[in-house]
């Protein structure tokens, strides 16, 4: 997947549309973008809360987490997961 497309003077990009259709992006969609490797990444932020469900697993019984807590662990669970597809999409490149 992937397509040609010109930066502008403002510094945007267009998306193409088949690459918008096999992401399910929509217009006001949110984008995390970094760099990997000189590479611009964009990862779009189209889930919501309740996609994440369970992703953190079953908390203990009685235990408490403060915002700070469940940010960590969110930004934990999300680092290894981007980890999970660098990985693997390297493994695909052999």
């Amino acid at each position: 997947m992937g397509a040609l497309t010109t930066m502008t003077s403002k510094g945007q990009l267009t998306i193409p549309k088949d690459v918008r259709d096999q992401l399910n992006l929509a217009p006001g969609t949110r984008f995390y973008v970094t760099v990997r490797n000189g590479q611009v990444v964009a990862t779009p932020k189209n889930k919501k809360l309740a996609d994440l469900a369970g992703v953190l697993g079953k908390p203990p019984f009685g235990a408490g987490m403060t915002a700070e807590d469940m940010d960590e662990a969110i930004m934990d669970a999300a680092a290894e997961d981007d980890a999970r597809i660098t990985r693997e999409w390297h493994e695909g490149r052999k």
